[in-house]
């Protein structure tokens, strides 16, 4: 399964650094990522696989947003099937 993690929030030191390490303590491959600075605020967003991952997209969903809690952002994952679905046209 695929999924499209987002993170938002004021640019600090580290966070594509934490992020990723989340994701690879968890065997989850990253397909792509772009990320920009707007001014002070960094957002980012991947498109994961979590088919060879160590949790389902709820159980690493809710891992992520605690990360970002922590660190001062905010940190979003839905499933590809349905971001493809509310944004299709």
């Amino acid at each position: 399964m695929k999924a499209i993690v987002t993170v938002t929030g004021k640019d600090t030191t580290g966070i594509i650094a934490k992020v990723c390490t989340l994701l690879a303590d968890n065997s989850v491959n990253i397909l792509d990522i772009s990320q920009t600075v707007m001014q002070q605020y960094f957002t980012m967003t991947m498109l994961i696989d979590l088919s060879t991952g160590k949790k389902n997209v709820t159980e690493l969903g809710e891992e992520l947003e605690a990360l970002g809690k922590t660190m001062g952002l905010v940190i979003r994952t839905q499933r590809e099937d349905i971001f493809d679905l509310m944004y299709r046209v």
